[in-house]
């Protein structure tokens, strides 16, 4: 048993490409997080010993437990990627992507495509297990199935097992499916009643009401949260708050979450992953438009924020922004 399941029912920030980047990961552990796991790292871009690639495996202790996500259709190559990334990093475990539905990715017979041809993938988990031997856990990351007509989860769940794969992480869509949809939890909960290792449940967990009730309603061991943490990292110290206490605490107030979104495009400078600061900015608009939902003035907000170009843009977007709620707050009839 992985130790983070040992006693307690951890709750994944879920990998995302273009999100869960260093900076994004530290604001949410701080926020209660308590497992990480990289975005997909493409194992031939670390045979090749790319240095865009390398920048994706960053992580920090304080992060940890972390793992790092490997993509790839080769499984001798991704275990010798996965060596490799043991010797840079000495990540808390690897995780394979079986479920990644992006076409340039399921093209190159990678991701969620492996789950059209079931012996190829324990071929392929089989052999980076093997490789990596016991120096880390190898865990897993799989949707349902293909498409509605071929939901072969339940039998792979138990390939991965059979291989050596210690925790599976399930989203409860089809490939076909993309995002859209309603996620299938039946299918999750009964792989997770199923096979012996860990399942971690994922898809529409966008509330603490909703986490706690697939805690209570299916057998998986945890859940992994990801596009409701774009838009609302406090989802995570919501959950804590709510599964210990069974209330939930006061949301953010504006002033809060406008100095959360300064400081992440503060961190985001100071981490250089995108170079200079207003290429920086540039990279981080679509973030910053996901974080406006319930902000009064949401759209010209986004209107905004898609321009910026500096920490200093930003600031005064946000001061804009606070100043016209003081002034709708004080126009407002009183009660």
């Amino acid at each position: 048993m992985l130790p983070w399941f040992q006693d307690q029912f951890p709750v994944y920030l879920a990998p995302m490409a273009g999100v869960t980047d260093v900076t994004f990961r530290t604001l949410c552990k701080e926020l209660g997080a308590d497992v990480m796991v990289t975005e997909f790292v493409s194992a031939e871009g670390i045979m090749q010993a790319d240095h865009r690639t390398r920048k994706y495996t960053t992580f920090t202790d304080e992060q940890r437990p972390v793992g790092v996500q490997l993509f790839g259709a080769d499984g001798a190559r991704m275990g010798e990627a996965a060596k490799k990334i043991i010797d840079w990093k000495q990540p808390d475990f690897i995780d394979l992507n079986f479920g990644c539905p992006v076409n340039k990715v399921v093209s190159k017979n990678g991701g969620s495509s492996l789950l059209k041809d079931c012996p190829l993938l324990a071929e392929t988990a089989s052999k980076i297990v093997k490789a990596v031997g016991d120096q880390v856990p190898v865990t897993g990351k799989i949707r349902i199935g293909w498409d509605q007509q071929t939901i072969n989860a339940p039998k792979i769940c138990h390939l991965l097992e059979d291989c050596g794969i210690q925790a599976v992480a399930i989203h409860g869509r089809t490939r076909s499916q993309g995002y859209r949809g309603e996620a299938d939890w039946e299918v999750i909960d009964e792989c997770a009643q199923s096979i012996k290792i860990p399942v971690i449940g994922n898809g529409d967990i966008d509330s603490a009401e909703i986490l706690k009730h697939r805690k209570e309603s299916t057998a998986v061991s945890g859940v992994m949260i990801g596009r409701a943490a774009m838009q609302n990292p406090w989802i995570f110290s919501e959950t804590k708050t709510y599964l210990e206490t069974g209330k939930l605490p006061p949301r953010p107030t504006i002033t809060e979450r406008w100095s959360f979104v300064i400081r992440h495009c503060r961190l985001a400078v100071e981490s250089d992953r995108y170079g200079e600061e207003k290429h920086t900015l540039m990279a981080m608009r679509s973030r910053l438009m996901t974080y406006c939902k319930g902000f009064p003035g949401a759209k010209p907000l986004r209107q905004q924020l898609s321009q910026v170009t500096s920490i200093a843009d930003v600031e005064e977007i946000a001061g804009r922004s606070q100043t016209l709620r003081e002034e709708n707050s004080e126009s407002s009839p009183a009660n």
